[in-house]
This record gives C-alpha cells, sequence and structure tokens, in this order.
C-alpha cells in the first residue's frame, strides 16, 4: 500500500505546482485572523492600497467594508455583485477638500499581473454555519477565488461527492 499517494501527498504535490508558479505558500494555522471570514484580510488591505494609491484612508475603508459586508441577497446575486468587484473595481465615497467624492477601488491589476498578490493556502478554516477547511484555497490579492477540494483516489471508499460543495 505504501506505493498509493495520499490526500496528503497530492496536496503537497499541488502547492509545489503552484509555488512554481511563483505563488507564495502558507499555512492556514499559522495565520492569525478572522476564522468568520473567509479573506485574507492583511493581504487584501494592502493590496488595495497598493494597488489604490490615489485613494484616501476613506475610500480603502469603504471598500474593505463592501467586500466585507455584502448586502443581502441570494447566492448568485452575491457572485454577480463580486464579480463586478473584480473586473470593474468597487465604488466607494469619500471626502476630499469638505466635497463628497466617489471612486472605484481596484481590486486587480490586469495590466501588470506582477502587482498583484497570489497566495497558495492549505487548511485555512473559516466558520459558516460550521467549520470550513478545504484542503487549497487560492487568493488573488488576498480573495479567495478557487476552492480545491482534493481526494485520494487509491481510497475506494471516496468519490467526488465526498468533496467539499
Amino acid at each position: 500500500m505504501s506505493g498509493f499517494y495520499t490526500e496528503a501527498d497530492y496536496e503537497n504535490s499541488v502547492i509545489e505546482l503552484f509555488e512554481s508558479m511563483d505563488y507564495i505558500h502558507v499555512y492556514g494555522p499559522d495565520i492569525e485572523r478572522d476564522f468568520h471570514s473567509p479573506l485574507y484580510d492583511d493581504v487584501l488591505e494592502d493590496s488595495i492600497v497598493h494597488l489604490n494609491p490615489e485613494l484616501p484612508k476613506d475610500a480603502i475603508a469603504d471598500a474593505l467594508f463592501k467586500l466585507r459586508n455584502f448586502e443581502n441577497g441570494e447566492l448568485v446575486q452575491k457572485n454577480e455583485l463580486f464579480m463586478d468587484y473584480l473586473q470593474n473595481g468597487v465604488p466607494v465615497r469619500f471626502f476630499a477638500k469638505g466635497e463628497e467624492r466617489s471612486a472605484l477601488a481596484y481590486l486587480v491589476d490586469y495590466k501588470n499581473p506582477d502587482n498583484n498578490s497570489f497566495i497558495v493556502a492549505n487548511q485555512w478554516t473559516f466558520v459558516e454555519n460550521s467549520n470550513k477547511r478545504p484542503d487549497i484555497i487560492l487568493f488573488l490579492n488576498g480573495l479567495p477565488v478557487v476552492i480545491i477540494e482534493l481526494k485520494s483516489p487509491s481510497r475506494e471508499e471516496t468519490d467526488v461527492s465526498e468533496a467539499y460543495l
């Protein structure tokens, strides 16, 4: 049986694959954070500041608030809003010289990919009705964009229905 790959072997192989593409690897339990949020908050805030140097702190805070507190709605509407934020930026309001202004806080630099943060995290626990711990999450500028749940094909009793949904 030692010739079979375990789920941990697959996890490590996937992490190595992403590291070879210049993703930074983090181990979820080592990161101090809010477990009720799937966001990588420290990286997210740093990325928004980095990508939007012209925006004041109030605008950055507005963007972070909107990302952390999606409006009520069905999952489809929330996903549409998130995709709009990713593609077009987060509309923000702030005051400058006594006047209310509006702008967009961009979440991704599509023109210069090197300006973005790419992180592969494993065992990233977050609480949403119950504890969730996908095997791997890919973060783009602190935003979880891909969840990977691995199952070992050497275990006959486990099939795709056992994967995280």
